[in-house]
């Protein structure tokens, strides 16, 4: 595969290593998440991170939207929180008599759904069209979002007390699920010596996290990662991976066709980064568990036994031959 040669193109990626360091000014051992989400901003997509509480999710979230000049907005999702809380409302207004609408913290350019599956699935759903469509509908009138929008959701291990399950319709909307660890014993080592320097999460400007992209180095990106190229075999080989999970005997529901277009997007901005024109195998495989793990729902026996989505796909990579 050829590199890019044009020094826009460069000067674009460099932007994003920059991005990653400024995020590791405030997040310790999190370099896999992070470039998830700048995958996700440059495919257009949403990102959806799990883990145990106090894996710096949120902060990595708020430490990302810093270091882009994007306006974000954070949503605590709660028991009690209503559609209108997130997407608007209409509100009477005594003065003139009408009904005005009250936009919510949904038009935004990134917006942090922070514990977004500790809200019953009638509020998580009212994002379902911004998600897709990019626009809100109230009371009959429909209203865009701003460019470029992403939701950048985190959540807490479905078997946590108080937690709801995501909708199957919502999952798959979401174009990677990133999962988050507890950090090995050095990771966590620097972020007590971090704490004991100072370092105070709450004040990114102290920890001298600054934005270095905006939203039309952001724009320029993602089209050249919509020119990236990809060979029949691969979209081939990225339809029999899909194919084979759903003829898994562990798997109820396998990977749909959308989700193996958001395979393609994935690689594709994967491959970008690493300087490529063209989607190689190793791309669609590197991708391949963050973007499907959450699109494949597995058989209550399957789940009694231990078997998780991330080893049946590993087990399918395996299997399926891969284009010379």
């Amino acid at each position: 595969m050829t590199d890019y040669a044009t020094s826009s193109t460069t000067d674009l990626r460099a932007q994003f290593s920059r991005v990653r360091a400024e995020v590791g000014k405030a997040v310790v051992a999190q370099d896999g998440a992070v470039t998830g989400l700048i995958i996700a901003l440059l495919a257009g997509g949403h990102v959806l991170l799990e883990g145990v509480p106090g894996v710096a999710k949120t902060l990595l979230v708020r430490s990302l939207s810093r270091a882009l000049h994007l306006e974000t907005k954070r949503v605590q999702f709660t028991p009690d929180l209503m559609p209108g809380d997130v997407t608007g409302s209409l509100v009477y207004d005594a003065k003139s008599g009408d009904f005005d609408f009250r936009s919510g913290p949904v038009f935004t350019n990134i917006l942090l759904a922070d514990e977004i599956n500790r809200t019953p699935p009638k509020t998580q759903s009212a994002l379902l069209e911004a998600m897709e469509e990019r626009q809100v509908s109230v009371d009959g009138e429909t209203r865009p979002l701003p460019v470029p929008f992403i939701v950048a959701a985190t959540m807490n291990p479905i078997e946590y007390e108080g937690t709801y399950t995501l909708p199957e319709a919502q999952l798959d909307r979401f174009l990677l699920k990133l999962v988050l660890d507890i950090p090995e014993r050095t990771d966590e080592v620097e972020v007590l010596t971090r704490s004991a320097a100072g370092f105070n999460p709450r004040d990114l400007e102290a920890a001298g996290v600054s934005a270095v992209l905006d939203a039309d180095q952001l724009a320029a990106a993602q089209a050249d990662v919509a020119r990236v190229g990809a060979s029949i075999d691969v979209l081939s080989y990225i339809v029999d991976l899909a194919r084979r999970t759903r003829q898994s005997p562990s798997v109820k529901l396998g990977v749909s066709p959308r989700g193996t277009t958001a395979l393609l997007s994935a690689a594709k901005a994967w491959a970008w980064l690493n300087g490529f024109d063209s989607i190689t195998p190793d791309h669609v495989q590197a991708m391949a568990l963050p973007v499907w793990r959450h699109r494949i729902q597995l058989r209550p026996e399957a789940e009694l036994e231990g078997v998780s989505p991330d080893s049946i796909l590993r087990s399918i990579l395996q299997q399926v031959q891969v284009p010379i």
